[in-house]
């Protein structure tokens, strides 16, 4: 796990330096750095719609009593989403509105929830229940 944060830290910050020095060389700096900038506000715009969206229907789940698991998990993943896209670099930024697509992020809920499931299955997660 470590190693894994380790190489998290390292290799995508040298990535993003690497792709901006390629995008900066192809297009101009002041092009890159406007790309960077516009993605960044154009996806934590967006962020902030889908996420004001999502609360909304987090209350309305709780209204009807109902838990809202999918929309607690896509509150979180549209946070994550805001996060991702306010660090610059163009793979953040496309990591962070691939999160904010409803069809994308539904894909990666279902493999999330397949690996849990997985996991579960084999034991290397427990579930204990405190009644």
């Amino acid at each position: 796990m470590v190693l894994r944060l380790f190489l998290l830290f390292t290799l995508v910050p040298v990535i993003e330096l690497w792709l901006l020095i390629k995008l900066g060389s192809a297009m101009g700096p002041f092009a890159a750095i406007a790309l960077v900038i516009g993605t960044g506000i154009a996806g934590a715009s967006l962020a902030k719609i889908q996420g004001l969206q999502t609360v909304l229907k987090i209350r309305e789940c709780m209204d009807q009593g109902i838990m809202p698991a999918e929309e607690l998990i896509d509150a979180l993943m549209i946070l994550i989403a805001g996060i991702v896209l306010v660090t610059p670099g163009l793979l953040t930024d496309c990591a962070g509105i691939l999160l904010l697509i409803p069809a994308s992020r539904n894909r990666l809920k279902a493999w999330a929830r397949e690996a849990f499931d997985r996991r579960i299955a084999n034991g290397s997660i427990r579930i204990h229940r405190n009644y």
